[in-house]
Formats: C-alpha cells, structure tokens, sequence
C-alpha cells in the first residue's frame, strides 16, 4: 500500500484501489485524463449512505450523455453513488478547497 492509499485509509482506500485497477479502461473508453477524490471519503468523515465525491478531468470533453454514462457507470463499480465532478466547472472559491483536498489516482 503507498502513503497516498495510506493516508486515505478505510473507504476513501478502497475507491483509491478500484480507481487505479480501472484507469486505463477510463482513459481508453471515457477519455479520462485525471480522475480523483474529494469530500467526507477524502476526509474520512464518510457514513453509512455517503456518496463518493469524483473530480474527473478529461482527454475529450464528453457531451453530457457521456458524462452521464460515466457517473452511472463509477457508480456500479464502486457500489456507492457517485457525485462526479468535472474539474473545469468548479467555481473559484469551492475549487480551491476541492483541488487543495483532492487525491488523484
């Protein structure tokens, strides 16, 4: 395990580790260029019903089918919803806070 999964601990961990295992399958069939964590997993402050928060980044804008598609489909693989979150719509002031706390995979 290295210190970023380490750092992250429990759930936050394990999104980490399903994340890595998919990352070319993203690259390839959603044009993901970055992809990471943010929010109450990041933190550890997660509870039982706790959406996963996701800042994605991507190689080709997708139109919002696709987006959508993509939400869906992390959601499936992670068994939890996913609020997922592209890094070129985050407003100036949230998105700093968002980019100082995010872990990308």
């Amino acid at each position: 395990m290295d210190t970023i999964t380490r750092e992250a601990g429990g759930e936050c961990a394990r999104v980490i580790g399903i994340l890595r295992g998919k990352k070319a399958y993203l690259e390839e069939t959603y044009h993901v260029g970055s992809i990471g964590i943010f929010g109450s997993c990041r933190r550890g402050e997660e509870h039982e019903g706790s959406d996963v928060d996701i800042l994605v980044e991507f190689s080709e804008v997708p139109g919002i089918f696709g987006f959508l598609r993509l939400e869906r489909y992390l959601s499936e693989l992670l068994g939890k919803k996913v609020d997922l979150v592209e890094k070129s719509a985050l407003k100036p002031r949230i998105g700093r806070r968002i980019l100082n706390e995010v872990i990308y995979v």
